[in-house]
């Protein structure tokens, strides 16, 4: 073998090793000019239109119905605030005037036991019946207002100089009275009843019953004082509302009230009595 000849195996060794092209870039790949997407706008992209399943809809109803139970029951313990910030004695009023309430229930329940029990053992039945017809006759009549009544409760009298007291403000001082235990209620010449409404006087003032009354505004109310006055007075209740617009209140007891404003007596259109 020549010196110029080399074995096999030598001349594959020298023969130069192929270079690996470099990959192509991403930016070479894409065409010129087309801009480049980024991971935001491929997010964006993925989140809308949202595709929305229906458990995704149930669970969204359910979480807005739990955060609506939520939001009543906060608004609800913000409505007993006052009470809970109000002081011993108030509250022991207050429990004092459950009790009277309370009180007062038994005693109609025993009163009209012992009616019945007077018309059961009455030698005269007839006659026994035809007192306590008048009696009740009376007493509905006061409740009606188709009579004048008078004995003891308060006076209250609103002054609102600056217009700010409205309709709902005297119906809750009415509501408030009747829960006290007020038998009898006038407003200036308006006798208060069980189918009393009240409305905005558009000039200023209050309508009670289509009529329109103005300040003072003052309540006679027949009654018994040690529950009426307390149940005015009360933490939150009529006399601070009333005193937060500005208006100027006063409450008076008395041994003798006289409710003189009278309502027409109306015959009903359908109503008949069903007792044979």
């Amino acid at each position: 073998m020549s010196a110029d000849e080399k074995p096999e195996y030598n001349r594959r060794r020298e023969l130069p090793a192929e270079v690996p092209s470099a990959p192509e870039t991403s930016a070479a790949a894409e065409p010129e000019g087309k801009p480049q997407v980024t991971g935001r706008q491929r997010l964006a992209k993925g989140l809308w239109p949202p595709r929305v399943t229906r458990p995704q809809l149930i669970v969204a109803l359910l979480l807005f119905v739990l955060g609506l139970g939520l939001a009543i029951q906060v608004r609800s313990n913000n409505d007993s605030s006052a009470l809970r910030g109000a002081r011993q004695e108030d509250l022991v009023r207050i429990l004092d005037e459950l009790d009277d309430r309370t009180e007062r229930l038994e005693e109609e329940k025993r009163r009209l036991e012992e009616q019945r029990t007077g018309l059961e053992n009455s030698s005269d039945q007839a006659e026994e019946a035809r007192k306590q017809t008048v009696e009740r006759e009376r007493q509905l009549g006061i409740l009606a207002g188709t009579v004048a009544a008078q004995g003891p409760g308060i006076t209250l009298t609103i002054e609102d100089k600056k217009g700010a007291i409205e309709a709902d403000m005297l119906l809750d001082a009415i509501q408030e009275l009747r829960a006290a235990g007020a038998e009898a209620i006038q407003i200036n010449d308006v006798r208060v009843v069980a189918n009393t409404y009240l409305s905005d006087a558009g000039s200023g003032g209050v309508r009670v019953d289509g009529r329109k009354v103005g300040e003072p505004y003052l309540f006679k109310v027949i009654g018994k004082p040690q529950d009426l006055e307390p149940a005015l007075n009360i933490p939150g209740g009529v006399v601070q509302t009333l005193e937060k617009e500005q208006a100027t209140v006063t409450v008076e007891r008395s041994e003798k009230i006289v409710v003189s404003a009278l309502r027409p007596a109306k015959q009903p259109d359908y109503a008949r009595s069903s007792s044979q």
